[in-house]
């Protein structure tokens, strides 16, 4: 029943990011307007319940299924990109030095949090 009720929190804030999209126009995807409005409250109840963290994590041992999707939807619309390569190419090489970029900065801010804590207990 506990990860009913995960599942139900995600499809919740899904949808919430589905309507948000539709009503305000934003061309960002629902699913990513959900995750950033869950981040914000999870950020402000400052915990993450049992249910949301069984089912969050049942998701993520399938991750690589939830994306196989777009992929193979990528990989059958390439005729429509062939022209577009070179920006294709520079999208993903940017993005993923952005990604570590970032990563590498949140992760040393999070260490340099938890080092700073701990020198207060």
């Amino acid at each position: 029943m506990s990860m009913l009720r995960g599942f139900l929190i995600l499809v919740l804030f899904f949808l919430l990011g589905e309507a948000l999209r539709l009503v305000f126009q934003v061309p960002v995807s629902g699913g990513v307007l959900g995750m950033i409005l869950m981040t914000f409250t999870l950020m402000l109840r400052g915990r993450v319940s049992d249910a949301l963290a069984l089912s969050s994590q049942a998701l993520i041992s399938i991750l690589v299924l939830l994306i196989m999707p777009g992929v193979v939807g990528v990989f059958f619309m390439a005729s429509r990109f062939s022209d577009q390569w070179l920006a294709m190419a520079a999208a993903l090489l940017l993005g993923t030095f952005l990604s570590v970029l970032s990563t590498l900065l949140l992760m040393k801010g999070v260490m340099r949090l938890s080092a700073r804590e701990q020198g207060h207990d």
